[in-house]
């Protein structure tokens, strides 16, 4: 079955054309990224199999333009790998907010878009894009079924204490609020092939897990279940992140909003598009950007720099102490896989609690699987490469099986 997989993010769209005999039988046709949504320098990179890579660089306004760009590339006549669209047997998507209207993937239809309409108030910076994604391949591939798969899903075995907000019961009731958590597809993947690669049973481990890019979660998994994580009623809470603030005093919102005078939506799109990296640092919600100003001696870029992992430690050691230990740290997603400064810094803490790092070993990991503990170390460090794409082709290809 050739299956489609798009994962629209917040500022990005990672796309892979899978030919799918089975879970662990497949091949990926090709493969891609369309990054830097939004922004002047955005890019199309188009990795098809068997042919050289293609790259497009150019604005990117919004994931529609994206989209149009990932759908020409695939049946382009040099750079493609599809004869026509109708080779596309399934389409598989990455939704990040389900909330408890889904606790498992689905196949598309009116109503599901309903409900992936209603929880944009959930993920603002993310649902939006998902919908344009299942729009874009509906205009091109209009008898194909589309499957979704939700981000939520992972983070549905957290217990009450963990998922539940101090604030009236009642808002839990008639609201729906409560910790919905996001990246769970990522952290599902990572933790389980980082149990296999560090060596573990997954069944009998404590792993944390550390999707770090544009945006950002750790999650604790014991024994191969979530049990916290750091993303919340929407994909706000947490750790500083590209355009997001992370998490901040509740009490800041009203006083900002009385102060500069602003509606509700103008406060929201302040706090998820024009905070977090962009925010702080006046330049760039690309973490590569303040790389370059911080050595350059930008302050206000080394500055996010530092907070990113110092949020991340805080994070890591408080799941330490929530699963009474840790045997496994899996670094993963954009930052996590290709900055090893910032991994080093969040483990330099982290001796306590028996981790010590193999410094030549985290230099040269790069985007690939490694393990990055010194072999003395009484907790293993990981990166491994985050394949949501592979969890959701997976998804995708048994439901439409068994429809």
């Amino acid at each position: 079955m050739i299956i489609l997989v798009i994962n629209c993010g917040s500022s990005s769209i990672k796309y892979q054309l899978l030919d799918m005999q089975g879970p662990k039988a497949y091949r990926v046709m090709a493969k891609g990224l369309v990054e830097k949504i939004g922004l002047p320098d955005g890019s199309l990179t188009h990795k098809p199999e068997g042919k050289e890579k293609f790259v497009a660089e150019c604005p990117i306004s919004d994931h529609k333009v994206g989209m149009k760009m990932v759908m020409d590339a695939l049946v382009d006549a040099k750079h493609g790998v599809l004869g026509s669209f109708d080779d596309v047997e399934a389409v598989g998507h990455r939704i990040v907010q389900g909330a408890d209207f889904f606790s498992g993937s689905v196949l598309v239809d009116d109503d599901v878009l309903e409900k992936i309409g209603i929880c944009c108030d959930f993920a603002p910076l993310h649902n939006p894009a998902h919908l344009l994604g299942i729009a874009a391949v509906s205009e091109v591939l209009p008898k194909v079924p589309q499957v979704v798969v939700f981000d939520t899903a992972f983070h549905q075995t957290m217990p009450d204490y963990a998922y539940m907000y101090a604030l009236p019961y009642e808002y839990y009731t008639k609201y729906h609020i409560r910790r919905y958590g996001a990246h769970g597809t990522s952290h599902q993947y990572v933790s389980r092939r980082g149990a296999e690669f560090a060596g573990l049973d997954l069944g009998h481990s404590k792993i944390i897990t550390c999707h770090i890019g544009n945006g950002s979660s750790v999650t604790a998994v014991l024994n191969g279940k979530c049990i916290d994580t750091s993303m919340g009623f929407t994909p706000l809470e947490g750790m500083i992140m590209g355009t997001r603030c992370g998490t901040i005093d509740a009490n800041i919102v009203p006083y900002v909003m009385k102060k500069e005078n602003l509606t509700p939506d103008q406060m929201t799109d302040i706090m998820n598009k024009k905070s977090g990296f962009m925010g702080l640092s006046g330049r760039s919600s690309d973490c590569r950007d303040l790389e370059e100003a911080a050595a350059a001696g930008d302050n206000r870029s080394a500055l996010v720099l530092k907070e990113l992992s110092y949020d991340i430690t805080k994070l890591v050691g408080s799941y330490i102490a929530a699963m009474n230990g840790v045997d496994l740290i899996v670094f993963t997603a954009g930052i996590g896989e290709h900055n090893s400064k910032m991994r080093a810094e969040v483990c330099a803490n982290l001796g306590f609690a028996g981790v010590k790092l193999d410094e030549k070993a985290n230099e040269k990991a790069f985007g690939e699987e490694a393990m990055l503990s010194a072999p003395d170390s009484r907790v293993k460090v990981a990166l491994i490469p985050t394949e949501e794409e592979l969890m959701i082709a997976i998804e995708t290809m048994q439901i439409v099986n068994n429809r």
